[in-house]
């Protein structure tokens, strides 16, 4: 009876915890949502932001943060991947291995800021890359490849040794069994991961405030040369994204409307991280019961 009271307390604890939990999540989001979609229309989302003037819109800053998003994913999401392959099917259980991966749990916790002054000092001094694209994403990938890595790692990990078997007893070489039997299988802990990463990515400002810059300078859409700092895929410009743009905004103080355009833009970097969640999860579920054919 005491086992069965104590049981019922703890399940109640844990119901009581999730909860809180749940319950702060939906006010938080709640709240940056009844507070700035108001603010939200479709001349705020397409036009060119103000610096002194009110009625500014985040069209530039936006397509910036969802270009650098691709660029970033395109550097660190195939090093990533290698990285943990390599760490959980090839690694042995050496020193320099318990090194590495020590060093990915400590890179894994620096502060963002760090990161981006590190990136300042190496992509946009030292390599010429300037305030770009470039030495943003170049930033990001270092500030989200050990978590990426870890994650990738541990995925393939839950992947039970009699899939490897089975695969090598077809006569599937070690990284045929890897890319046609682990990977895939290993697929929606991958793919947590990177909606995790991609998430960080989309939101982070102080890496990006030393690395890709803190001005939106406009584009010239019928410009697609990706050398021209004023072409949309150009990897070489600055690129103000919208978190910082928000952090811009509120820091500076120098717009009428600054309060209304950091709650629109707010809940416009809210709305794209949860749409980029559920789609890149239906994706994954759509990827993952196609390649193991369930």
């Amino acid at each position: 009876m005491h086992a069965k009271t104590l049981d019922k307390i703890a399940t109640g604890v844990i119901y009581f915890l999730s909860g809180l939990v749940l319950l702060i999540l939906c006010g938080l989001i709640g709240y940056i949502l009844v507070t700035g979609l108001p603010h939200v229309s479709w001349s705020f989302l397409t036009s060119p932001s103000s610096s002194f003037k009110a009625g500014g819109g985040i069209a530039v800053q936006l397509y910036n943060s969802l270009f650098l998003l691709v660029v970033t994913l395109l550097i660190s999401l195939p090093l990533s991947l290698g990285a943990g392959i390599y760490l959980s099917e090839y690694a042995r259980n050496t020193l320099l291995i318990r090194i590495i991966r020590q060093a990915i749990e400590i890179l894994s916790s620096l502060p963002s800021v760090v990161v981006g002054l590190f990136g300042f000092l190496l992509f946009v001094v030292q390599m010429g890359y300037g305030f770009s694209i470039l030495s943003g994403a170049l930033a990001l990938t270092i500030f989200n490849l050990p978590m990426m890595t870890r994650n990738v790692e541990e995925s393939l990990k839950t992947v039970h040794h009699t899939q490897r078997e089975a695969g090598l007893a077809l006569g599937l070489s070690r990284w045929e069994t890897v890319v046609h039997v682990v990977v895939p299988e290993a697929l929606p802990g991958i793919i947590t991961g990177v909606v995790l990463t991609s998430g960080r990515i989309f939101g982070e400002a102080a890496a990006l405030i030393y690395t890709a810059g803190q001005s939106a300078p406009a584009l010239d859409w019928s410009n697609w040369n990706p050398l021209s700092i004023s072409s949309p895929i150009s990897i070489f410009r600055q690129a103000e994204t919208l978190a910082v743009h928000i952090w811009k905004v509120n820091g500076e103080g120098l717009l009428p409307d600054a309060v209304e355009i950091s709650a629109g833009s707010s809940a416009v970097l809210l709305l794209f991280i949860l749409l980029f969640n559920f789609l890149a999860r239906y994706l994954g579920k759509k990827l993952h019961a196609k390649l193991t054919a369930q």
